[in-house]
């Protein structure tokens, strides 16, 4: 029996292991509503400009929703020797509606069908994907608000380094985040071009009406050349590729999660919403929702590779290669999905360690540079001089044990004479966060504005 999708020209249907690696409808079937969509328009498009009588155009209509429902009620049958979820819609589509139904394939193909599904659906993902982006950044900017005045210590090299306080170092990850959003935007708007019409590779001969079915879609304008059209999977690996750097953004502060959670830092506390047990150490509150997070970043930027990877060597125009970019980009998304609201759900429900961390922004010498600034303001002494006796003060302290608010007026005159007792006043780290006043700095005052302005632009 000759295969019923491609008729005459086989005699056959395919060999099972064909079957097994040709289908795609394990996976496909999630276009299914961005499917239906795309056929709605062209079908209106076809009527209106007279390609299709009037009355199958109305039987298709009314077919296509009912398909629709059925899929949307869990009632539809996937059948895996469909191959896709074109021809599984179309297949169904002719059981309701009958001949008719052959016509929705006039004036495009698969080609230019997938392409415009897998566009629908990317960039409904990218809209969803940016409203749970400001989330985790509306989450982090109350945080940063109620914590503009709590110490910690910021580092370099995982190293002590000068004091901040909480709510600035929330404050970076919002930084970091409105980037991300501006990628997802860019993303999405140069994908907002409209591929459906542009057929297998070449156009075609009827009379459609291409600027219609993209406005009916919500693109901006239909693709301008039929070759790049069906070729194009530019708007995945630009997605992907956005994706990436949003997962390693959130992997970063998921990896400061963990560490800040351990028994050795106890930063910050997770509730049990948030973190697990061990099955046979029972003081074990273990941060796996953190932890996953650093993980699943390598499936998302995994992902972008291995599109880019099977684009790389592809003639134009379409080759069955570019059936690979749907799992990898299903996957990924769906996963950035999932880390953004588990952050932002953390972000809500940990608890910072004010105590802890104001002990420990004061460890290390970490108002060093407080003290090198000083001696610049202060006396006038070049940076690098400065630099070099507060090193020597530094070494004084450390050979003593003790912090450098710690070492006696006489001490510290050993290493520049003209110091006074006024240099006590910038040693201590709320002193140290206070004088931060710079824009961007980490000054309580500067913190609030900064969480401030973006809860309101955030709304």
């Amino acid at each position: 029996m000759s295969n019923r999708m491609w008729g005459g020209r086989f005699a056959s249907g395919p060999a099972e292991i064909m079957e097994e690696i040709n289908a795609s409808i394990g996976f496909d079937k999630r276009l299914a509503p961005q499917d239906i969509r795309g056929s709605l328009a062209h079908v209106a498009m076809l009527g209106q400009a007279g390609i299709l009588p009037a009355q199958d155009v109305a039987a298709i209509e009314a077919g296509l929703k009912s398909v629709r429902d059925e899929i949307e009620a869990g009632t539809f049958v996937f059948k895996r020797e469909l191959e896709d979820i074109h021809m599984s819609v179309e297949s169904r589509l002719t059981e309701i509606v009958g001949p008719a139904a052959g016509r929705l394939h006039t004036a495009r193909s698969r080609n230019d069908q997938v392409a415009t599904d897998m566009k629908l659906w990317v960039r409904d993902t990218l809209d969803s994907l940016d409203q749970q982006a400001a989330d985790l950044q509306r989450a982090l900017a109350e945080t940063a608000l109620k914590h503009a005045g709590t110490v910690m210590p910021g580092f370099t090299h995982l190293q002590s380094a000068q004091p901040v306080t909480f709510g600035h170092h929330c404050l970076a990850y919002v930084e970091m985040l409105a980037r991300d959003r501006g990628r997802f935007r860019d993303a999405r708007a140069r994908l907002n071009e409209c591929p459906l019409g542009a057929a297998a590779l070449a156009g075609t001969s009827f009379p459609i009406d291409r600027h219609a079915t993209a406005a009916a879609l919500g693109f901006d304008r239909p693709t301008a050349n039929s070759l790049d059209s069906v070729a194009d999977r530019d708007f995945a690996l630009e997605s992907l590729a956005a994706a990436s750097i949003c997962a390693v953004h959130l992997s970063r502060f998921a990896e400061e999660l963990v560490v800040w959670t351990s028994a050795q830092f106890n930063f910050v506390k997770l509730s049990d919403g948030y973190t697990t047990g061990s099955s046979i150490m029972p003081q074990k509150r273990n941060p796996d929702a953190a932890e996953l997070v650093r993980a699943k970043s390598g499936r998302i930027i995994g992902a972008l590779t291995g599109l880019l990877i099977v684009m790389k060597g592809l003639p134009l125009a379409y080759s069955k290669d570019m059936q690979e970019d749907k799992e990898g980009t299903f996957d990924a998304l769906q996963a950035l999905s999932l880390c953004l609201a588990a952050l932002t759900g953390m972000v809500k429900d940990l608890e910072p360690n004010a105590a802890v961390l104001a002990q420990a922004a004061g460890s290390g010498y970490a108002t060093a540079t407080d003290l090198a600034d000083w001696l610049v303001r202060e006396l006038g002494l070049p940076f690098r001089q400065a630099h070099h006796v507060t090193g020597r003060l530094v070494g004084a302290a450390s050979a003593r044990g003790v912090g450098l608010e710690e070492l006696s007026l006489p001490e510290m005159q050993e290493a520049e004479p003209r110091i006074t007792d006024a240099v006590y006043a910038v040693l201590g780290v709320a002193n140290s966060v206070a004088s931060r006043t710079s824009y961007g700095g980490t000054a309580p005052d500067n913190v609030r504005a900064q969480a401030q302005g973006w809860i309101a632009r955030l709304g």
